[in-house]
């Protein structure tokens, strides 16, 4: 092996040393993309990759700034957007996208978006007529 190859060796390992905590953010984050429609709590992702869940909260607000909590209320925000937008109701969308309470949906949708989620229907529903 050559100076450079171990130079570069040795870099490599300084930068990516902490690959683990990468994977595992990542794979967290992944499986709440995929199960964003069930009910996810602290102790389920950190069974899913082994961590605690302290540990694993401080993990990813490290590395996405938020709280898989955070990320996850976006996540169904989002998605709601989506099925609001292709004129599912207000209910269907709400109890679709994981949410128990429409309150709650509500609530956090008008926090997010500025509008409820009625208010936001009709606006995209008339500007696809348009």
């Amino acid at each position: 092996m050559t100076f450079y190859e171990k130079e570069l060796q040795r870099i490599h390992s300084t930068v990516y040393s902490n690959q683990g905590q990468i994977d595992t953010v990542i794979a967290i984050r992944n499986y709440i993309e995929n199960h964003y429609d069930t009910e996810l709590k602290l102790e389920v992702l950190s069974h899913f990759r082994f961590v605690s869940k302290y540990h694993l909260l401080r993990l990813f607000k490290k590395y996405y700034g938020l709280t898989p909590k955070q990320y996850l209320i976006n996540k169904r925000i989002e998605i709601a957007k989506d099925h609001l937008a292709k004129g599912t109701s207000v209910t269907e969308t709400c109890f679709a996208v994981g949410f128990k309470s429409l309150g709650s949906f509500s609530t956090l949708f008008k926090t997010k978006t500025g509008k409820s989620p009625i208010q936001f229907q009709k606006e995209q529903l008339s500007r696809s007529i348009l």
